[in-house]
């Protein structure tokens, strides 16, 4: 994997103590990549020394003085911190010295700061938050999570693109099927928003499999799942709180007296395979899709293995041409339709 990813360290709860040896431990499994570390140099150099020393020739340094709050207004990160370390992160891959840029940073001031420097692509109106979700066969993609509350048919479309080249660029499956999310699989449910979108993903040329619902989502029904920003928030919030929930019941029941605790015991190996095939963290790192650039976003509260999958992630889309396979679908579409 040879691709250079600029990383935002100052961004997120943690800081540099969690994003700089997330990033070195990618580079030790990933002998062809190149990270850019950013912010201030000499948090970074004493993450760097904590840690165990950089890679010689294969971490460097990028200066950033300031940093955005994770409370903070997007217009005012945009307008009056051009030298924070999420910017300068993005700046260079505008510049071209990298191919991603990562940031466990503000969403909002993310999103429009990439969207000011990078700019969409031709054919894409907005840019879209994706996201791995799990289910019983893996994992499916779902966009949009809350970029675009308001969607037209158009839209949706212009995000079932950008899912299925997700999908490809990351998972290297060359035809992901899609759904569009609806309250029910026949083509005359819904609104008419939704079944103006399944009238053009129909004639799209995309592997649409048609309407899906809900728990088509965690049986694995489609690779791809597109809703708007709206429906795809409450969505996620919703499933964060019910694993939440799961795994708070589980441990009051197996806590509960000296028995419980003995068949939590037996029930052990069961107990962790079964967390790590639903754990949140192998999933962190939603693309911003639709950009010229490829930007993922960690969770803010990723820790060091969390983190290292949002660059893996970054990554994989950057050396897989993510940003180009976008392009060339929809200029492919356009060409189609005239």
């Amino acid at each position: 994997m040879d691709v250079t990813v600029a990383i935002d360290c100052m961004g997120g709860d943690h800081g540099p103590v969690v994003t700089v040896p997330a990033a070195l431990a990618f580079l030790r499994k990933h002998a062809g990549s190149k990270v850019i570390l950013v912010g201030r140099p000499e948090a970074l150099e004493a993450a760097i020394a904590e840690t165990g020393g950089a890679l010689a020739g294969r971490c460097e340094i990028q200066p950033a003085s300031e940093v955005v709050g994770m409370d903070e207004a997007p217009a005012n990160a945009m307008r009056n911190k051009k030298d924070s370390s999420m910017r300068v992160a993005i700046d260079l891959v505008k510049s071209g010295r990298a191919q991603a840029a990562v940031s466990a940073g503000n969403t909002g001031a993310l999103m429009a700061i990439s969207r000011f420097v990078l700019k969409t692509l031709p054919g894409i109106d907005r840019p879209a938050i994706a996201t791995a979700l799990p289910n019983r066969k893996g994992h499916s993609y779902v966009l949009d999570l809350g970029a675009n509350v308001d969607c037209t048919a158009e839209h949706l479309l212009q995000f079932a693109v950008m899912g299925s080249m997700l999908m490809t660029a990351i998972d290297h499956k060359s035809r992901p099927t899609v759904g569009l999310l609806n309250i029910g699989e026949e083509a005359i449910k819904g609104n008419d928003i939704v079944k103006q979108a399944g009238e053009l993903l129909r004639n799209s040329g995309l592997n649409f499999h048609g309407n899906v619902e809900g728990d088509d989502i965690y049986k694995g029904t489609t690779d791809v799942v597109v809703c708007d920003g709206f429906v795809g928030n409450v969505l996620l919030k919703t499933s964060e709180g019910l694993a939440q929930m799961l795994a708070t019941m589980l441990r009051e029941e197996f806590t509960r007296n000296i028995f419980t605790r003995a068949m939590a015991l037996a029930a052990m190996p069961a107990l962790k395979r079964f967390k790590n095939r639903v754990d949140h963290r192998r999933y962190n790192g939603a693309a911003l899709v639709g950009l010229r650039g490829v930007v993922i976003k960690s969770h803010g509260s990723a820790d060091e293995f969390a983190f290292e999958q949002a660059i893996y992630r970054a990554a994989e889309a950057g050396a897989n041409r993510l940003v180009e396979r976008i392009a060339e679908r929809m200029a492919a579409m356009e060409g189609a339709s005239t």
